[in-house]
C-alpha cells in the first residue's frame, strides 16, 4: 500500500500555492496511512510476529504545464523533469497455529550476543594449537 510520504512534493506545492493565493488550504489528496499504524492494525486484527517494511520510489515525470509550474519552481531536476516520490509499504503478518512451534519466551536466551564474537577468536585458537 502506499504509505505516508507518497507524493509529498505535490501536496507541499499544492499546499503552499493555495496558501499564497487564498490564505490556506484544503487537502486536495487523501492522507495516507503511517507507517507505525500498520504495525498496530496488524496487532490489533491477531496477528503477530510482525514485519512492516518500507521502500522509497522516486518517479520522475515531465513537466505538466502551468499547473506544475509550482511544483518545478521547488523540486525540478536539473534535467526539467518534476519528480513524483512514492511510499510503498510491505507487512507480513502471522497467526500461530496450534501444530507450529511457538518462539521462545523474550529474555530466555542462555547464550548472550556479546558471546557470539568470541567464538571467532576461540576457532582461531583451536586451528593454531591444531
Amino acid at each position: 500500500m502506499f504509505g505516508g510520504d507518497t507524493l509529498y512534493e505535490l501536496r507541499c506545492s499544492l499546499q503552499l500555492a493555495e496558501t499564497e493565493r487564498e490564505g490556506g488550504f484544503a487537502p486536495h489528496v487523501s492522507p495516507f496511512t503511517a507507517v507505525n499504524d500498520l504495525g498496530h492494525l496488524l496487532g490489533r486484527a491477531g496477528f503477530n510476529t510482525l514485519t512492516v517494511d518500507t521502500d522509497e520510489i522516486q518517479v520522475n515525470y515531465p513537466g505538466m504545464f502551468e499547473l506544475m509550474e509550482d511544483l518545478q519552481e521547488m523540486y525540478r531536476n536539473d534535467d526539467g523533469s518534476v519528480p513524483a516520490t512514492y511510499q510503498i509499504y510491505y507487512m507480513i503478518g502471522w497467526k500461530y497455529h496450534d501444530s507450529q512451534a511457538r518462539p521462545a519466551e523474550r529474555g530466555s536466551a542462555t547464550v548472550s550476543f556479546g558471546d557470539l564474537g568470541k567464538i571467532s577468536n576461540l576457532m582461531s585458537q583451536e586451528k593454531k594449537s591444531q
